[in-house]
């Protein structure tokens, strides 16, 4: 099927693809007076088609040719191997009996892919008569076999409510010229069955639908008003991006401080307790981006004023965790377990998903993020965009790419501490180092639906470190070939674990600690701690900080202790060499095959990787080895599992091994990514960066090239002259007569704490009204720290 020449002109000037390169918004303004909203139906089903498959453009356009091959090559498998006997029982033989959700889920999909390379010009199916028919009865088969009104929902309520209606009403915009209306008013049918709204849980009418959930129903009911030439559908679909249900309650457009959404902070949660940025997280910006280009400029155009809060979402909560075109894996929660779904394929979802919610943003910021996505897009050579991008995400980042005007803008820098999801950012311009924490307030991991089944760890202080010309080091294989008892940062008791995660449902573990989180300071150092409290069955014990500096992360790690028999390992580093990867390793300047256990190792160099320096020496214990697994093992979803075949990847770890039962044991090691072998000699011996102390009650360090100190006190105590009235984090940086200063409170335990600083204070030059400053020689800070949820308060002061 081809647009019509209205709906072109209509939906984005000349062509279609108007719509995904200048914006609906813009668009509109083109083709009617905005006095005069677009109130036509099938004009927005014009433009929905057209974000579905890119609008018009030519297929022989080398920036396309490889989608169109990509969409080609998936569209053909699923046409060979679709059964269209007469006496079938499902459509594809995997994917049997038809009735169980996540197959009839997954054949809506597959029904889906088939129908877009229908629809697309360039491909085999493009056009065919045949496979329109057959894709029609396809579609009826689906409904008379599984899904229908009168089918009772069972298994995940995910499939039934917004997996299948979705593909479904993709299935009927792309077809919808050729589709029976009596099919046409069943199918819409069975949508008013089981998403009648985006407000509400169907198979839970007392539950209120939150963030991606939401936006993703929002995008059903739409189309269903759309198809089924509703207004008041249509205007459902609007209402509830801002909850006008109820009140706003779980508006998309709101800040949030408890629960599923976005933060002031930049967090962001799903399941009311994981951090989920680059998941669910994209899945909401994607969908209201996609909603908000749908409806621009039409009668039920988005007008709340604060989907502002969406476009800043995009700077507080999407930049600092895309690097290059990747999403961190710190963020995607289980779906880091899924094969078809990498940190690079999940980071192109974002990215589109920017560049389509840029097309209808002020000027300012759709400026800024364009050039942000260039520079994601241009240093990204390991998995380029173009081999992961759909042919309407094409659109967008040619455009961007081809745009002389938009000058690719240079690595994100800064310290990010995500208080209200326990992560951590810190980024410099050649690296990154992401800290995963938990709490009480936020899971550890989630499993559930057969994923994740490995992710015991990933939320007990995992360290990321992401390096600019090893873009490819967990998406490479990673997580099925991992030791997940061995991630890097941890401190882990080896007992072994039980699967998580294989029966129905999500699963996540809280554990019962207070203290995940920490300080930045002027945006550029941060300081983290978490009070480390082992799963039940487990009476690990720890405290552990973390210093994030200029090109230095140092980690500490004290009261280690556990009466439970199991070898106890704090993880320095544990890297994915990647199939054939035979890095060289040096400690204290000598070649290390890889396995072994120097008495005092004082610093070591993985080639291509940096530095690790061990202050005063440590027993620092390496292993080469080579690792074989399978997605299946650790993910067995029933749209989500991964293959069986194996997968070998070589990893070198490095790690401090406390004994069987340790008792108030401790650790302390310095990272230094992108370091030479000979700069990490240096580094060890002359140590710009000092520890201060590394107790239960406070872990310190100096920096006296920046004048920078920060502690982390877990009690009332003193450290590095700083004292402090209770737990508290504390970074103080003396610059010539000025002196920053940041508090926090990441266990949000105390009211206020006072800090007192060891010299003279004479005022203040600015500070947080929640600050206080007693001046003189022993100055003092009071800082309220209650109710501010673990976030940073500043200070100014002058000497």
């Amino acid at each position: 099927m081809r647009l019509s020449r209205r709906a072109l002109l209509a939906a984005g000037g000349a062509t279609a693809s108007a719509v995904l390169t200048t914006g609906p918004a813009g668009a509109a303004r083109t083709g009617a007076a905005e006095e005069e909203p677009i109130d036509d139906f099938d004009v927005l089903l014009g433009r929905a088609e057209a974000l579905l498959t890119g609008g018009a453009f030519d297929p022989s356009d080398p920036d396309f040719a490889a989608g169109v091959a990509a969409l080609d090559g998936a569209a053909g498998a699923l046409w060979d191997t679709l059964d269209r006997t007469a006496g079938r029982t499902a459509l594809w033989p995997d994917l049997a009996p038809l009735t169980e959700p996540g197959n009839f889920g997954q054949s809506y999909t597959r029904l889906r892919t088939l129908a877009v390379a229908w629809a697309t010009p360039g491909t085999a199916l493009s056009g065919s008569g045949e496979t329109a028919d057959v894709l029609l009865g396809a579609l009826r088969f689906a409904h008379d076999t599984a899904y229908h009104p009168s089918a009772r929902e069972t298994g995940n309520w995910w499939f039934w409510e917004i997996g299948a209606p979705r593909a479904l009403m993709d299935c009927c915009v792309l077809l919808r010229e050729r589709l029976p209306a009596a099919d046409l008013a069943d199918y819409l049918a069975v949508v008013d069955r089981f998403c009648p709204d985006a407000d509400r849980r169907t198979n839970s009418p007392t539950l209120p639908e939150t963030g991606a959930n939401r936006t993703d129903k929002a995008v059903i009911v739409a189309l269903r008003g759309l198809l089924g030439t509703n207004a008041d559908k249509m205007a459902s679909a609007r209402d509830a991006l801002s909850d006008v249900r109820d009140a706003g309650r779980n508006s998309l457009f709101r800040y949030t401080t408890s629960g599923d959404g976005f933060y002031e902070d930049g967090s962001f949660v799903q399941h009311s307790v994981v951090a989920y940025t680059g998941s669910y997280g994209t899945v909401l910006l994607g969908g209201a981006a996609w909603l908000l280009s749908l409806l621009a400029g039409s009668a039920w155009a988005v007008t709340d004023p604060a989907v502002s809060v969406m476009y800043e979402a995009v700077e507080r909560s999407f930049v600092p965790v895309i690097f290059d075109g990747l999403m961190m894996d710190a963020v995607r929660g289980r779906a880091v377990s899924r094969e078809r779904a990498g940190d690079h394929r999940d980071g192109a979802a974002a990215v589109a998903a920017i560049l389509l919610l840029a097309t209808g943003a002020p000027a300012g910021p759709a400026e800024r993020w364009r050039a942000l996505v260039k520079g994601w897009l241009t240093r990204n050579r390991t998995t380029p965009f173009t081999s992961l991008a759909t042919l309407p995400q094409l659109a967008l980042a040619k455009a961007v790419l081809a745009d002389g005007e938009v000058r690719p803008a240079p690595r994100t820098t800064g310290c990010s501490v995500f208080a209200d999801m326990d992560r951590v950012v810190h980024r410099r311009p050649g690296w990154a180092c992401t800290l995963s924490l938990s709490s009480k307030r936020i899971s550890a991991y989630e499993a559930g639906n057969g994923e994740n089944l490995h992710g015991w760890y990933t939320g007990d202080g995992m360290t990321y470190l992401y390096d600019g010309d090893d873009l490819g080091q967990y998406n490479d294989g990673f997580w099925p070939t991992v030791d997940p008892y061995r991630l890097p940062g941890t401190t882990v008791d080896t007992r072994p674990r039980e699967d998580l995660g294989t029966g129905a449902g999500t699963s996540t573990y809280r554990p019962p600690n207070a203290v995940a989180g920490g300080a930045a300071l002027d945006g550029r150092y941060g300081a983290a701690a978490m009070e480390l409290i082992g799963a039940p069955g487990s009476s690990l014990r720890a405290r552990k900080a973390w210093f994030l500096f200029d090109n230095t992360v140092v980690a500490l790690g004290a009261g280690i202790t556990s009466d439970g028999g199991h070898p106890v390992e704090t993880v320095v580093e544990n890297r994915n060499l990647g199939a054939d990867g035979r890095h060289r390793l040096l400690v204290d300047g000598v070649p290390c095959p890889g396995t072994g256990a120097p008495e005092r190792a004082r610093w070591a160099h993985i080639e291509g990787v940096g530095g690790y320096v061990l202050p005063g020496g440590a027993a620092l214990r390496s292993l080469r080895e080579e690792r074989t697994g399978s997605w299946r093992a650790i993910d067995t979803g029933a749209d989500t599992g991964g293959s069986t075949d194996p997968v070998t990847r070589r990893y070198l770890t490095l790690w401090l091994d406390h004994g069987p039962s340790p008792d108030g044991a401790d650790y302390a090691y310095v990272l230094l990514p992108g370091a030479s072998a000979a700069a990490t000699a240096v580094w060890s011996a002359s140590r710009p960066v000092r520890v201060l102390a590394n107790d239960t009650t406070a872990q310190a360090v100096e920096d006296r090239r920046t004048g920078l100190t920060a502690v982390h006190f877990w009690t009332a105590g003193t450290a590095a002259g700083i004292t402090a009235s209770g737990p508290a984090t504390v970074l103080v940086r003396r610059r010539g007569a000025r002196v920053s200063v940041a508090v926090a409170d990441p266990g949000r335990t105390g009211a206020s704490v006072t800090v007192g600083l060891p010299f003279t204070v004479r005022g203040v030059v600015e500070a947080d009204d929640t600050v206080g400053l007693v001046p003189g020689r022993r100055p003092s800070l009071t800082v309220a720290v209650g109710g501010s949820r673990g976030h940073t308060h500043r200070a100014e002061l002058v000497r």
